[in-house]
């Protein structure tokens, strides 16, 4: 390299020693400089988010490991590529199918209505509205291209090409922001479309207010959205059709101008007012742009949150893609006001925002851990929401299976996190654990025979209803170690002494003779016979087969292992569940992508792959992760599928951690798995202020060594205090 030409003048007045040391001096500042510049990059993290990765089906039997029936879409996803912010009440996105997962499926042509909110299960996809022009008639859809679409977090953007409608769409916590652009400036119309929702609607109302805004409300199950509704163009009139009725509808009809159309839109729970103030307190007088930024924003400060460099540009893609979506649901429910609905309908307003219950049988593994650590307060209402719920019906609720508020409320206080009713929610959880006509079915039973048991059906099949006695013994004892831990802190012995012996009940459906956990009669005796890979719903296991939930004892590992006879028959049998051959006879919607036996597209194997790190082999599980990271993620022909449903963001935490290099294996220990990162530098920029840097010193994935603050780590595991205190992790590898 030549020096700089000022040198070349001192050159000859200053000794030749002394120009070559500033020659090296500069050059090494300039070093130092561009390493403080990679080490603090200044990117766009929503420039890295693809809001529409989930949205494509799985198609390639090979990769379902099966062929799905005619007509059948295989549970792959199911998300929703619009405008939200973080844990938001409205979630504004288009729909092109009602009655499917998240409302958008990727290979639909027509979209019938933007809807405002959202979460991935077949509910909700309410308020939904579309544009229309000229003499549109019912039923009411348009044609569109991916060329003409394009989202970014808090933005959503389409062509309708029938109604000559370019649509542009943000929004807030409460409220929406529409903008239509007519290529016709006359004979502009826009449709309420309130006898539809992804779910049945029971009722629904719109009247006009004034001349430039309509409200009113849709019924769906025990929920009421109220709206409001205001646009920048007066309304000439409303076309009402059979109001309150199932195939009816309401077109508002708008006087001839000239610029955008922006109709602004707030939603409650509670009441129309409410939806107005919402709207009004959010958006006001801001036009479209300025609540865009303010989302971009949003997702921004969140999404900067962990920073990740040295990765490739899918790898980031993912990533940031997957952590954006972890942060939408649970969902808000309470107004600017404070207001909200209890769970008997009643009008309530506390210090705290209200949200809807997590999705607990996904998130509890991982997602909800994400949570505590980036969105604390979040966290804190959340649970403070549970409390809420469980003072009015005596049990903390759940959702679906299992009872995972326990192990998300105990890992959220062994976290650190004091600022909700600790007592108050540990005796409801305590309720949930001991009594009958709460959230465990079958409580009596699993307290009486410590397992809980499935009838004798012959010829079981993939739909037969029974008990999943099984995958909920497993849960339960689960649940009863986060429990447990839980009451070890708060210094109550007699029921940590109970629920910890109740943990090890997870034994009790491990069959010694098959190596596999097992359903069990009412009388004791095994189920025969006895298919190890026939999956089922419900019958023995909760979505899976013996395969998918015979390594699930994330409290107990080390005594997992001793009950398959040691560490060499634990380790045969793992490399069983990744080679043995799915059966693709063997057709069950949601558990799909299959590396052997494993399923990636569905949750209760989820653990299995850190599973080798109990016999010392890190370097196995690698293997199957990194196999996971690079080939489950992002697939299908435009790279927009996942493997399996995403599942209100268990999916996308799962690739969260897994690429940095952590895993929460048991959530309600304030501990994380440390395995390789697939990126050189994480960097965390904690709530706190602190930050916590992990850092990948080698090109190789066999972990050698893991250094934390300079000093060799014992063991795989690393404490929470890392995120409180804040610190340095340095994986190196071989």
């Amino acid at each position: 390299m030549n020096p700089p030409k000022h040198l070349y003048f001192l050159a000859g007045k200053i000794p030749l020693l002394f120009v070559f040391l500033l020659i090296v001096s500069c050059n090494s500042s300039k070093k130092e400089k561009e390493s403080d510049e990679v080490d603090k990059i200044d990117r766009s993290y929503t420039s890295l988010v693809n809001p529409f990765i989930g949205t494509a089906p799985l198609t390639d039997p090979e990769f379902i490991g099966y062929t799905p029936p005619d007509g059948w879409r295989v549970w792959a996803g199911l998300v929703f590529p619009g405008s939200s912010l973080p844990n938001a009440m409205v979630q504004l996105s288009p729909i092109t199918e009602y009655g499917t997962g998240a409302g958008y499926e990727y290979e639909d042509t027509q979209i019938l209505g933007f809807t405002h909110t959202n979460k991935g299960h077949w509910n909700l996809c309410n308020i939904p509205i579309l544009p229309l022009s000229g003499k549109a008639e019912a039923p009411f859809k348009s044609s569109f291209s991916h060329k003409n679409e394009s989202a970014s977090p808090g933005y959503y953007q389409v062509k309708l090409d029938d109604y000559g409608v370019n649509v542009r769409l943000t929004s807030t916590l409460r409220s929406g922001f529409h903008e239509y652009t007519y290529e016709n400036e006359t004979h502009r119309k826009i449709l309420f479309d309130l006898a539809k929702a992804n779910h049945g609607v029971s009722d629904w109302e719109i009247r006009q207010e004034n001349e430039n805004s309509v409200s009113g409300f849709q019924q769906v199950g025990g929920d009421k959205i109220h709206f409001y509704a205001e646009t920048n163009i007066n309304i000439k009139g409303l076309d009402l059709k059979g109001m309150g009725k199932k195939d009816g509808y309401s077109v508002l009809i708008l006087e001839d101008g000239t610029g955008p159309v922006n109709l602004k839109i707030g939603l409650s729970f509670v009441s129309v007012s409410n939806a107005e103030e919402n709207m009004k307190t959010e958006i006001g007088d801001s036009g479209f742009e300025e609540i865009r930024t303010r989302a971009k924003d949003a997702w921004e400060k969140l999404l900067s949150t962990i920073e990740v460099l040295g990765g490739n540009e899918k790898q980031d893609e993912m990533f940031y893609s997957s952590f954006y979506r972890s942060f939408l649901w649970p969902a808000l429910r309470s107004d600017v006001n404070m207001e909200y609905k209890d769970v008997n309908g009643e009008i309530q307003k506390k210090d705290f925002n209200y949200y809807t219950n997590p999705s607990f049988w996904d998130t509890y593994r991982n997602k909800l851990v994400l949570l505590s650590i980036v969105s604390p307060d979040v966290t804190t209402e959340i649970i403070k929401t549970l409390i809420d719920k469980g003072e009015n019906t005596g049990f903390i609720p759940t959702f679906f299976h299992g009872d995972h508020a326990a192990p998300f409320i105990a890992g959220t206080y062994l976290r650190g996190n004091t600022e909700f009713d600790v007592e108050m929610a540990f005796e409801l959880l305590l309720n949930n654990a001991y009594k009958e006509d709460g959230p465990r079915p079958h409580i009596k039973e699993y307290i009486e025979k410590g397992y809980i048991s499935d009838p004798d059906v012959e010829n079981p099949k993939v739909e037969t209803k029974a008990k999943a006695g099984v995958s909920k013994t497993l849960e339960y004892a689960y649940d009863d170690y986060s429990l447990a831990q839980m009451a070890k802190a708060l210094g109550d012995e007699e029921k940590y002494e109970d629920l910890i012996k109740r943990s090890k009940n997870y034994k009790n459906v491990f069959d010694t003779s098959t190596n596999f956990m097992r359903g069990r009669l009412e009388n004791g005796d095994w189920i025969s016979p006895f298919d190890t890979e026939q999956p089922y719903y419900e019958y023995m296991y909760r979505e899976a087969n013996a395969w998918q939930v015979s390594f699930f004892a994330p409290h107990d590992m080390p005594e997992l292992v001793k009950l398959y006879g040691g560490a060499d028959n634990f380790e045969e049998k793992l490399d069983s569940l990744f080679t043995l051959p799915w059966n693709p006879d063997h057709i069950a919607r949601n558990v799909a992508s299959f590396i052997g036996q494993y399923s990636h597209g569905n949750q209760p194997a989820h653990e299995a792959p850190f599973s080798y790190y109990f016999v010392d082999k890190p370097e196995k599980s690698q293997e199957i992760i990194d196999n996971i990271l690079e080939n489950f993620y992002g697939v299908g022909e435009d790279g927009l599928a996942l493997s399996g449903m995403d599942d209100a963001g268990e999916m996308s935490s799962w690739y969260v951690f897994s690429a940095m290099g952590l895993y929460p294996l048991s959530p309600a220990d304030p501990e994380y798995l440390v395995t390789v990162p697939i990126f050189d530098k994480v960097l965390w920029n904690l709530p706190n202020g602190k930050t916590f840097t992990i850092n990948k010193a080698n090109e190789g994935r066999t972990l050698k060594q893991i250094m934390v603050n300079d000093t060799e780590l014992q063991g795989y595991f690393i404490s929470h205090d890392l995120f409180q205190k804040g610190g340095e992790v340095e994986v190196i590898t071989k």
